[in-house]
């Protein structure tokens, strides 16, 4: 099970982001947990200047606009 946080304050590209990680995560096969995390204070702890951020097991693997359906799978699959 991966834990995922999508960081950002929920507009949408947040949003985007948010379907994008469901998406490419069922067409793998890879069960994750997912959080939206929409705090400021928590965005910052994870050191993330530009949402929306993708944080997969506690590890920022993304920060500012959307990312690229290849690149989340890599990131759900490593």
């Amino acid at each position: 099970m991966r834990d995922v946080k999508v960081l950002g304050s929920g507009c949408k590209r947040c949003q985007e982001t948010e379907q994008m990680v469901r998406t490419e995560a069922q067409r793998l096969g890879v069960d994750i947990t997912i959080e939206k995390v929409t705090d400021y204070a928590e965005i910052a702890k994870f050191g993330v200047l530009s949402t929306p951020g993708v944080v997969i097991d506690g590890k920022v693997v993304h920060a500012g606009g959307i990312p690229k359906a290849a690149d989340l799978a890599k990131w759900l699959m490593a």
